[in-house]
């Protein structure tokens, strides 16, 4: 609740003020000294009904039953206020907490983003800007609520648990990212995740070159050591900078609107069975063919013209968003 701290500041700036304000009046009418004002103010104000520390004038009687309406008042309106901040809070974690399981059940085909440190804040960004379905899955409560603030489906809970890992529909899920933050949390992560859905395409971090193959052992598609990965970069960036540039361009959407994507030749394609000569990719869609992945997964870069599209192959291509709709229609076989 984004209003939280500024009712609580305006509670607190009440009560502060009406206290002050019956110290004042005992001071200056009946001449109590300053402890003796706020004690007989804040017994008023509370509706304690403690006998008084001395006999009041008929200006401090005045005066003190002035501050017994607002002051009554006031305390009142403070308490209904703290009441029903702590009430919406209640409704709206568990409102809240219901909404994100009833999204969570209707997913199909989703990721699942386990961790939202650096490297899962990047992961998910960049399958929200793919625009496709997926879940944040943090043991840590400020994490979730950023994720939450971006926009993201998330849950706080902890991801090598079985329980958390069914709750966010791992059986109905197509990938998990696993940034969590060793190793070990990594490789126990994909082996619990491998063993719930053994179909599930698993990307993990590690942070060592020796657990890379444990890792696979257990079952991970992808390995990622990013300070290997960023220092091979870095290096890059010196010695090709031109070559560099170019791959953060196509992918990275770094101000040009090029994309490279992959898509799969579905058997109601015009193209499966056809010659990459006889659809003309490059002049009829504008789409450059850098390699194709046969459905026996041989890839194969730069492929010749007299080569036969088939059912089941993905073509690895990169051009423009519009352009790549377009032929992502045409290959999977789907009316514009």
């Amino acid at each position: 609740m984004e209003h939280l701290p500024r009712r609580l500041a305006l509670i607190a700036l009440a009560i502060v003020l009406t206290l002050a304000l019956g110290t004042a009046g005992f001071v200056v009418i009946e001449g109590y000294p300053v402890f003796d004002a706020f004690y007989m103010t804040l017994t008023t104000v509370t509706t304690v009904g403690y006998g008084e520390i001395r006999a009041l004038s008929h200006a401090g009687r005045i005066f003190n039953s002035f501050l017994i309406s607002f002051g009554v008042v006031v305390i009142f309106l403070c308490v209904g206020a703290m009441t029903q901040t702590v009430i919406e809070l209640e409704l709206n974690h568990f409102f809240g907490k219901r909404r994100v399981k009833n999204m969570i059940e209707i997913l199909q085909g989703h990721y699942i983003v386990c961790g939202f440190g650096r490297l899962g804040h990047g992961a998910a960004d960049e399958l929200k800007r793919a625009g496709v379905p997926f879940v944040v899955i943090d043991n840590n409560e400020l994490r979730v609520e950023r994720a939450m603030k971006l926009g993201m489906l998330a849950v706080a809970a902890d991801a090598s648990s079985d329980e958390a890992l069914r709750d966010v529909g791992i059986d109905k899920a197509q990938g998990l990212i696993a940034t969590l933050a060793s190793d070990a949390d990594n490789l126990f992560l994909i082996l619990s995740a491998k063993a719930l859905n053994s179909r599930l395409h698993l990307a993990a971090r590690v942070d060592e070159e020796a657990s890379e193959q444990k890792m696979r052992r257990a079952g991970a598609d992808f390995v990622f050591a990013p300070y290997n990965s960023t220092g091979h970069r870095m290096a890059q960036a010196l010695l090709k900078p031109h070559v560099h540039q170019f791959i953060n361009f196509a992918t990275q959407d770094a101000g040009l609107d090029v994309n490279i994507e992959q898509v799969q030749v579905s058997t109601r394609s015009s193209f499966a069975d056809r010659t990459l000569a006889e659809v003309h990719l490059q002049r009829d869609l504008d789409v450059i063919l850098l390699a194709i992945r046969k459905a026996a997964g041989e890839m194969l870069f730069n492929p010749p013209l007299e080569m036969k599209i088939a059912a089941g192959d993905h073509l690895i291509v990169m051009g423009e968003a519009s352009s790549l709709h377009k032929l992502e229609q045409l290959l999977t076989g789907t009316p514009a």
